[in-house]
């Protein structure tokens, strides 16, 4: 029984991680405003959302696993106030840190009506700490950690969240909301409209 919440815990963690990347790089991609995967924006910002929900279902499975698991030592406390465990007390303190980040995340985005977009905004912004943060605590605290197949796994997850946050920096990205205000990026042509007959009027 111990070794089955040790590999739940330790697979949903992972799972967790790879959604994560997933929902930080879709969500630079909504901020562009374009299309991406041959999908519209409307579904980039569904999948991102689905993404979002998925993770964070899949993390907070791995936090409940390893609660009751006597191998990961882990206390009610250990869930909020980090770098109090006796396992790996750093690593673990980094999910703490980034488990009180997710809250905070979730929170603002169930007030986000009440907070203002601006507060949300700002908030929202911590997800570029969660991600490394998380990295690094899969990295330290993981059993798998040295294993091939979790490293290459790591890697693909850094280069897309690289990628996309290096591209998020350049010029060519451009928000929607800036677009319609810059005069210097071009707008869509605006759809041709057919006069309207003339009937019942001689020329």
């Amino acid at each position: 029984m111990d070794e089955a919440l040790w590999a739940v815990g330790r697979a949903t963690g992972i799972v967790g991680l790879g959604l994560f990347t997933l929902s930080v790089v879709l969500g630079i991609l909504t901020r562009a405003g374009r299309p991406a995967f041959g999908l519209p924006r409307f579904a980039v910002t569904l999948v991102h959302r689905n993404a979002s929900i998925l993770a964070t279902v899949f993390i907070l499975i791995h936090i409940v696993t390893l609660l009751f698991d006597p191998y990961a030592q882990l206390e009610l406390i250990d869930l909020v106030v980090p770098f109090l465990g006796e396992y790996s007390p750093f690593w673990l303190g980094l999910g703490t840190v980034g488990f009180d980040l997710l809250l905070a995340i979730m929170v603002t985005g169930l007030l986000r009506n009440r907070i203002g977009r601006r507060t949300f905004r700002i908030v929202h912004w911590s997800t570029y700490a969660l991600w490394p943060i998380a990295l690094a605590h899969a990295l330290g605290t993981g059993t798998d950690a040295a294993a091939p197949a979790f490293l290459v796994f790591a890697a693909i997850c850094t280069a897309a969240v690289v990628a996309a946050v290096v591209w998020r920096l350049t010029p060519r990205f451009t928000r929607p909301d800036v677009a319609a205000t810059d005069p210097t990026v071009p707008s869509a042509p605006a759809p041709h409209r057919a006069a309207p007959p003339t009937i019942g009027v001689r020329p």
